[in-house]
């Protein structure tokens, strides 16, 4: 039956208020249809984040870019469809309430205060005052204490308060992007993919739509520009009001007398309006009077005024013609904070790989100056031993005493360098305790010595060409994902902004009754019945003569999707670079590590020769001094090349993106920050006798 009809139906057997509850049914039902054709086109048109039974955990794999992700190898960005790789934030603040808790929309969120203290994790791992840290532990505790990573966790709930305000109809407020980077230590080699430190909150990069600054593009139109929304939450309104008004005015009973007047007036209005997708706007209100004059005022002409109610409502229904008119203009809030949404996902996913990398190189360094303390003690100890070999030589008048002043500047300068190398451990220490710890001063961690349990050694798996290296790159780096993210948005703004050219065209109608009568029986029957109707329609036009401000809008909309057009494709040339650069470092580093380990090699047979030499009388003991500090230079530099050529490694995995797939590090444990799964890093080689070096204090 049509809506009209039934509402003009009258039937002689229903009375006044069941008429009345009959209507207040019908748009109430009306409504709910309403909202509900509303949400179901929200949700229909952009896809959701995958369920957790349809995701699966990345597996430890080899070097390899044909080991297949989210993005198919050698496929262009463009074309993917680019989903959220893990669970949804642990808090999400876009789930409706139920309709049996209608006080909570009041409420304010009382959320968990943030975790200051180390993990169980990091307290298992010490024994008898000693950290024995692998790199795979390294890791697991960077995902669970790291505070870069920490802080940047927090912007995937705030881009969630950004859906949720979009799908009320406001303005989103863009998601925080770029790196956190307040962790000290871990210098990359050549070639790694380096991030800057934001200016955001939390050390990142503001930005309306996931990048108002980057790489010099300025982004303000964005999310900015269109037609103004409605709200989608609907708004009820009330007016109570009792006013006592005592008039003064003259008496015509009395010449010249001035009599007063009490009279009463209570208003009771109230409102109800709701905006909806397709730029239609409800509006119900419904308003009525009392205006009373008490029978114990003085006689006179008010006298004879009777208590008067006056009571209306009227529903006016408004929608855009033109500008603000369909779907896609009046949700262009909801798509850009989706978006947004994967924004973010690709943002922290660029956050881990970068700590991830980070903490490796600090690893690395930690293992470099462990096994350089061992070198200088070797160094320290063959100082000595020549010290206390001249000195008995000296006593038996076979060396000269000069001899003797010569050994002593050897040891104090291995004395020096041992010295130099310790510090630096226990700074090295120092900077992998802040890295995979929350409480840097926790008593128990304090007074740990970290040892770390694997060695450096060159890796015997080949390298990929350069080209899969680059392709597969192209499709999985999270820095073009954003970028390609942000062009969407872009295109979002750029209709938003041709829309506004437009006039402001309106189609209004509305329907109504009122009622006066001495009682508010009936008054309100009168409503019901709509003895007095209202009802019409009318067009609103509202033409900007030379409309220069949205020209001025939509120009500079156009503009800056141009520029973040160019900024992408440039994002793809230097990734090709980074890539290449980096695939060019590991070659280097190889090579230099075969160098290294060749120039070692000839300076400790040189030493040899030069102590064979010596015992047979035809060297000095400055000679076997000057052999040995070469030697001692020789094995730092390989093992500086050593970690050289480790961290050209991780910062090849970094530039590809391979470094989570390849490490077996689940998104899933980053997000939650509670490492359910081991990570499995390949190749890594036990250090079969780890110690306590730099333990003892430096040598005197």
């Amino acid at each position: 039956m049509p809506v009209l009809s039934f509402l003009r139906l009258r039937s002689p057997h229903l009375c006044p208020i069941q008429r009345f509850k009959k209507t207040v049914a019908m748009l109430s039902i009306l409504a709910l249809l309403s909202s509900a054709a509303g949400a179901q086109s929200q949700q229909s048109t952009l896809p959701e984040a995958p369920s957790e039974s349809s995701q699966t955990a990345p597996q430890a794999t080899s070097f390899s870019p044909s080991t297949p992700t989210e993005g198919a190898l050698g496929t262009p960005l463009s074309q993917q469809d680019p989903q959220p790789e893990y669970e949804p934030p642990l808090h999400e603040y876009t789930r409706p309430y139920s309709i049996l808790e209608l006080w909570k929309p009041y409420m304010p969120h009382l959320l968990p205060q943030p975790v200051l203290k180390n993990t169980d994790r990091l307290h298992s791992l010490i024994r008898e005052g000693k950290l024995l840290l692998s790199l795979n532990d390294a890791v697991a505790l960077v995902l669970e204490n790291n505070f870069d990573i920490a802080i940047a966790r927090y912007n995937l709930d705030i881009a969630h308060t950004d859906l949720l305000l979009a799908r009320a109809g406001g303005t989103v407020r863009g998601v925080n992007t770029g790196l956190v980077s307040g962790t000290p230590g871990g210098i990359p080699a050549p070639g790694a993919a380096a991030g800057a430190q934001g200016g955001g909150a939390g050390g990142t990069t503001a930005g309306v739509g996931g990048a108002a600054t980057s790489g010099g593009v300025v982004v303000s139109t964005l999310a900015t520009v269109g037609p103004p929304i409605d709200p989608r939450d609907p708004i009820i309104t009330g007016t109570l009001q009792w006013d006592r008004n005592e008039a003064l005015f003259a008496s015509p009973a009395a010449t010249g007398g001035i009599t007063s007047r009490t009279q009463s007036t209570n208003i009771y209005n109230f409102g109800y309006s709701q905006g909806f997708s397709t730029g239609t706007l409800l509006t119900v209100t419904y308003n009525n009077q009392l205006l009373t004059v008490p029978s114990s005022t003085p006689p006179g002409f008010l006298a004879f005024i009777p208590t008067t109610v006056t009571g209306s409502w009227k529903a006016t229904l408004r929608q855009h013609l033109l500008q603000g008119f369909g779907l896609a203009v009046n949700q262009r809030q909801i798509y850009i904070a989706k978006n947004d949404v994967k924004v973010t996902d690709a943002s922290f996913r660029a956050q881990v790989i970068f700590t991830v990398a980070q903490i490796q190189n600090i690893y690395w360094d930690l293992v470099n100056a462990y096994e350089n303390v061992k070198v200088q003690e070797t160094a320290l100890a063959f100082a000595n031993q020549t010290l206390h070999n001249n000195k008995l030589q000296v006593e038996i008048g076979t060396m000269a005493p000069i001899e003797v002043v010569s050994a002593q500047s050897s040891v104090a300068t291995a004395s020096q360098n041992l010295i130099a190398a310790q510090t630096n451990l226990q700074y090295q220490q120092l900077i992998t305790k802040n890295a995979i710890a929350r409480n840097f001063n926790d008593p128990e961690l304090t007074a740990a010595v970290v040892i770390p349990t694997d060695a450096m050694a060159l890796s015997t798996e080949p390298e990929p060409p350069a080209d899969e290296l680059v392709n597969y790159a192209l499709a999985n780096r999270p820095e073009l994902l954003e970028s390609e993210l942000n062009l969407r948005n872009g295109q979002i703004n750029n209709k938003a902004a041709r829309n506004a050219l437009l006039p402001t065209l309106d189609v209004v109608g509305y329907y109504g009754a009122a009622g006066l009568n001495s009682n508010y029986g009936d008054v309100f029957t009168a409503l019901v019945n709509r003895n007095n109707p209202d009802r019409g329609a009318f067009l609103s036009l509202n033409v900007p003569l030379r409309n220069r401000e949205a020209q001025a809008n939509q120009v500079r909309a156009q503009l800056e999707y141009q520029q973040n057009e160019l900024l992408f494709q440039q994002q793809k040339n230097q990734i090709n670079l980074q890539v290449r650069n980096a695939a060019y470092a590991l070659q280097q580093a190889r090579a230099g590590v075969d160098s290294a380990r060749a120039a070692h090699d000839f300076a400790l047979q040189s030493l040899e020769a030069e102590q064979k030499k010596y015992s047979l009388g035809a060297s000095t003991s400055l000679l076997v001094m000057q052999q040995k500090s070469n030697e001692t230079q020789a094995a730092s530099n390989y093992l500086a090349a050593l970690s050289t050529y480790e961290k050209a490694r991780v910062a090849l995995e970094q530039a590809t993106s391979l470094i989570l797939e390849r490490n077996g590090i689940a998104m899933e444990d980053a997000v939650r920050g509670q490492v359910t799964r081991q990570p499995a890093i390949p190749g890594l080689i036990p250090n079969p006798t780890p110690g306590t070096v730099g333990a003892q204090p430096p040598a005197k």
